[in-house]
């Protein structure tokens, strides 16, 4: 069987991620090569997972390792320029979430990616996370009637990389970084709904001293078939991860946890190795996960993708879905701003979305 080849760009948490699911769970995958700003981090996460080849120019990344797919887990501010550099190369791009930075590189991105007739799919690993999912099916089989509200939340204390902290960089604060899984996520529940508005709110807390971007966020988001998304989303939240949705209908509810349904309950007076993500320390009690990549859906969603460019099918999530989450993400920071509801359509030209919000303060 011919591999599908990969060239992973980015050689941080989300990258060890994106490798494990390959090698453990996609066998008709081949990761041919990675490209890191530095010589130093290349080098090592090479070695680390075996990988043939690395590299510090991401234009010989692309070109000198006849790879089929570009996997961009670079910051935000990069990824606009690594896809159209995949596309320009007619190399299939999977994105990891936010898809860009402003609305007009995502409109770049989704037209480069179309002109170059390469796949441009967006890495939302909500949509394939196996609970999730497993609830997605029980709503279509009738379990709980007309949804009529949905919710979801992710928080922790803080991301790994120092360059999320910079909204020069990232876009934004904790909304850039995680608001969009539950936007996301919404549409998906939804069949990609359009939405009618959005209302918000968001300060910083815990991290005043290390970045300018919001640390807590609560986004009411209404569409217009009258289904309202309440996205929770936080870096000031203690204790480790925390990712759960809930599920309102007419007929019933759903609730579904990612992190503590899938836990052991363990006591430890000197603590031990690894609990779960951003667990910062694993003494006294203590939730120790299994299968943290499987949960999250990051297999599923990879194996896909590699599925679409051997088969030549559409992906569930594309660029235009990413494109739709950065809307509402630019309308919840207008919102946190002016303390008023923001209807959609919303296309404002700025540097960057968080600017929606800090100008007005």
């Amino acid at each position: 069987m011919k591999k599908t080849r990969v060239t992973i760009l980015g050689a941080g948490f989300i990258s060890d991620i994106h490798v494990e699911s390959y090698t453990r769970f996609i066998p008709e995958a081949e990761i041919v090569a990675v490209y890191a700003r530095e010589a130093e981090k290349a080098k090592a996460f090479a070695e680390k997972h075996h990988i043939p080849n690395w590299f510090t120019d991401m234009d010989k990344a692309i070109t000198e390792t006849s790879c089929d797919v570009v996997d961009i887990c670079l910051p935000n501010f990069l990824h606009c320029k690594a896809t159209l550099l995949a596309a320009k190369n007619q190399k299939h791009v999977i994105i990891e979430k936010p898809l860009a930075v402003t609305l007009e590189e995502a409109d770049e991105m989704i037209e480069a990616c179309k002109v170059n007739q390469v796949k441009l799919m967006y890495a939302e690993e909500l949509c394939f996370a196996p609970k999730y999912e497993r609830a997605r099916q029980m709503v279509k089989e009738g379990a709980v009637g007309n949804i009529y509200m949905l919710k979801q939340a992710e928080k922790h204390s803080g991301p790994h990389s120092d360059w999320f902290y910079d909204i020069d960089l990232a876009g934004g604060g904790v909304l850039m970084d995680m608001g969009c899984h539950a936007f996301g996520w919404f549409r998906w529940m939804l069949g990609n709904a359009k939405v009618k508005s959005v209302m918000g709110t968001m300060n910083t807390f815990l991290h005043q001293e290390r970045t300018k971007g919001e640390d807590n966020s609560v986004i009411i988001v209404e569409f217009e078939n009258g289904v309202v998304g309440v996205a929770e989303n936080s870096w000031a939240k203690q204790g480790g991860m925390d990712d759960r949705c809930e599920i309102y209908g007419t007929d019933g509810v759903i609730y579904a946890d990612l992190f503590m349904g899938n836990a052991a309950l363990a006591y430890s007076k000197s603590g031990y190795g690894y609990a779960a993500e951003k667990t910062d320390t694993t003494q006294g009690w203590s939730f120790p996960i299994f299968e943290e990549v499987f949960n999250q859906g990051y297999p599923h969603e990879l194996k896909h993708f590699i599925g679409c460019v051997r088969e030549d099918t559409t992906p569930l999530l594309t660029g235009e879905d990413g494109r739709a989450v950065l809307e509402i993400i630019y309308a919840a920071y207008a919102s946190a701003g002016t303390g008023k509801k923001i209807n959609l359509p919303f296309n404002p030209v700025i540097k960057k979305p968080i600017d929606l919000w800090l100008d007005q303060q």
